[in-house]
């Protein structure tokens, strides 16, 4: 019986080394240390209508025919960031540029002000939860205007969607937003936008159907006032991304984003 007991135990050992062994080997599910400073998040990803495809599926034939010029696409995995997204952690983008100043915009439709900050500044002073009531002048944060010398080391780490349009080049944008914060709807040329890190709500309309916005309202006061009431014929085309997704837009399509979470996130612009 003792014998019997000693084996037990021995083994009991073993699995209970084993679950801490599969645990440490986890990646840590921090969310990258943002979630860790904004307990806030809005819950509703509401519907999604556009297609969401595997990567792995869609050839660069495949896109061109179907989407490239014609609509929307969600696609999946098709290209693998971990390196990108593990530098930019909040830790690590503090480390390599805490010091360095970033460009702040007002978020609403045509982006009038601009302010320079530290990003350690805007990372602990300026990230926080958007207030419904307030509008797009009044909201100031970072995406898209990026001193490209300063974040190449950045960006040359970010394997791009392996799709381009005839004749066009990239450009990316960063950026880094607090949950209910997002771009009013603008229209520009094509692209891809992917969420690092976060949850990002898109809604787009085709060229020909400009959608009914204020300006200087923000997303979340459209998304809370206005859509509610739409007709079913004004109905956006909508999906939430998350990590690992890439939505695509083509020319010249309105569109609009409100961030969830706090959010991490880079687009490829095609000009």
């Amino acid at each position: 019986m003792d014998l019997i007991a000693s084996l037990l135990a021995t083994c009991t050992q073993l699995v209970l080394l084993w679950f801490v062994g599969l645990k440490a080997a986890e990646p840590p599910r921090d969310g990258g240390g943002w979630s860790l400073h904004s307990e806030f998040r809005l819950q509703g990803e509401g519907p999604c209508n556009i297609d969401v495809l595997d990567g792995s599926s869609v050839s660069h034939q495949l896109f061109i025919e179907r989407y490239a010029f014609k609509r929307p696409v969600i696609l999946r995995d098709v290209t693998d960031n971990t390196r990108f997204r593990s530098l930019c952690s909040r830790s690590s983008l503090l480390e390599e540029y805490g010091e360095r100043r970033v460009r702040l915009s007002t978020a609403n439709t045509h982006s009038y002000q601009k302010v320079d900050v530290p990003l350690r500044e805007y990372l602990d002073d300026w990230l926080r939860p958007q207030a419904a009531d307030a509008l797009g002048s009044e909201t100031l944060y970072f995406f898209g205007d990026n001193n490209v010398t300063e974040w190449q080391r950045l960006f040359d780490q970010y394997e791009f969607p392996p799709y381009l349009l005839p004749d066009t080049s990239r450009a990316y944008s960063f950026g880094i937003a607090g949950p209910g914060s997002g771009v009013p709807f603008h229209w520009h040329g094509p692209g891809f936008s992917e969420v690092v890190y976060g949850r990002k709500r898109w809604f787009l309309y085709p060229p020909d159907q400009e959608p009914h916005f204020h300006p200087n309202r923000s997303s979340l006061s459209w998304v809370t006032e206005t859509y509610p009431h739409l007709p079913q014929g004004e109905a956006p085309l909508e999906c939430t991304i998350s990590p690992g997704e890439v939505l695509y837009f083509p020319d010249r399509w309105w569109h609009a984003t409100l961030n969830l979470d706090t959010s991490v996130f880079i687009s490829t612009f095609l000009g």
